[in-house]
């Protein structure tokens, strides 16, 4: 079994910044893809970013490209997402998720485990 728990939403001002964080209990985490995906109020799981195995690889959603980063610490079992300039339509509940396969990591159905999510406002 593998735990996610994510960390670090909050309520920020549009143009501001956040680091999210989703510490894994899992032995190999090197071995998982890592994604983010994320859900405002009566819309579907948006794709948000994510990472290959030893991170050589990521995918950004159109929408956070050039805002968004996601990045990994395979030593400490962990995956960040640094949001800057944010914007109200960043507003969601963001996950993070664990799959064994990078294809199709935009798509929910490939990733396994799921962490509960952590809510992110953004006012403007």
């Amino acid at each position: 079994q593998v735990q996610l728990v994510e960390s670090g939403g909050g309520l920020v001002q549009a143009g501001g910044s956040l680091r999210l964080s989703c510490a894994a209990s899992v032995r190999t985490f090197s071995t998982y893809v890592m994604g983010w995906f994320r859900q405002a109020p009566g819309k579907e799981r948006e794709f948000v970013a994510a990472i290959r195995w030893s991170g050589e690889y990521t995918n950004y959603a159109d929408s956070v490209k050039g805002r968004f980063t996601i990045s990994r610490d395979n030593a400490k079992n962990t995956v960040y997402l640094q949001m800057n300039s944010l914007k109200p339509e960043d507003t969601a509940v963001y996950a993070c998720a664990a799959s064994t396969k990078w294809t199709n990591v935009f798509i929910t159905r490939t990733y396994d485990y799921w962490g509960q999510g952590t809510q992110v406002t953004v006012s403007s």
